[in-house]
């Protein structure tokens, strides 16, 4: 671990000359891009920000939020090199989507990972925070639990739908990252006002994302997981949001990874293998 300028901390993997930043989802870590960097040949280096209230940036402080991420992504991506190719995960694609579009000029491609269009407009009358409950309340339910110990998280993650056919030592190593406090009273490091702020702007944010995607200079390629957060269909982008992306933009391929889940995406060998084939071409 090392900190970028802004004070972020970086988890780096490899050590060759081509550089990726990759961005994790919203109550995730760095911890989630083992699986892909290993499949990057030598000539790669890839940079992982922990985000503002996730793993070792539990403690920075807000204001949260997708824009604050942005920037925050834009200034270690300055850092890191010119040329970078920025790679986001679930949340973190939506943050690179508006990284890449503040500053087209830092990028040399976008990788969008099961995230980054925009979803439907909440309809007239629907509150937001009733939306985000039922799609991030397991979630943030996670973050006010405690666990008597390692190993009962572990069995609490391994539990997951979208995780138990799938389970290996990086999702194990995942896990354990993001554990913090007195023994017998272990919980996740995410700071659940991060992860609230930050849900709120996913679906309140749906016109700024959909410039972004139409104004986008980078080349772009979106990996997109037909199962979704609980590893059943439909996934997190339905067939209707990636119509509606293609419709406006054409020109960006958009690949679908047969059986993929939301998670397992990054966090499965086979499909990490994929997505790492696309930093690299």
């Amino acid at each position: 671990t090392m900190n970028s300028p802004n004070g972020l901390p970086v988890l780096t993997f490899g050590d060759g000359p081509e550089r990726a930043v990759a961005v994790h989802g919203i109550t995730a870590s760095a911890m989630e891009w083992p699986p892909v960097a290993r499949q990057l040949s030598d000539a790669w280096t890839l940079v992982a920000p922990d985000l503002r209230g996730r793993g070792a940036a539990a403690a920075l402080p807000g204001p949260y939020g997708l824009r604050r991420h942005a920037e925050d992504v834009c200034a270690l991506a300055g850092e890191t090199g010119s040329g970078v190719v920025l790679v986001g995960h679930s949340m973190g694609a939506y943050v690179a989507l508006l990284a890449a579009a503040a500053e087209p000029d830092l990028f040399r491609k976008l990788v969008l990972v099961d995230g980054g269009l925009p979803f439907p407009p909440i309809p007239e009358g629907v509150d937001v925070d009733d939306v985000l409950r039922a799609t991030l309340g397991p979630a943030i339910e996670r973050l006010s639990t405690t666990f008597a110990s390692e190993q009962a998280y572990l069995d609490f993650f391994r539990a997951h739908p979208a995780l138990a056919a799938d389970w290996n030592d990086d999702i194990a190593n995942y896990a354990r990252y993001d554990l913090t406090g007195p023994p017998g009273e272990l919980r996740s490091r995410v700071v659940a006002d991060a992860v609230r702020e930050d849900g709120r702007e996913l679906l309140v944010l749906a016109a700024d994302f959909l410039a972004a995607w139409n104004a986008l200079r980078v080349p772009t390629v979106l990996l997109r997981a037909p199962l979704g957060m609980f590893g059943q269909a439909p996934g997190l982008l339905s067939e209707e949001m990636v119509a509606e992306a293609a419709r406006h933009r054409p020109d960006i391929p958009i690949e679908t990874l047969a059986d993929a889940n939301h998670y397992t995406i990054v966090l499965a060998e086979r499909f990490a293998a994929r997505v790492a084939h696309h930093i690299e071409a």
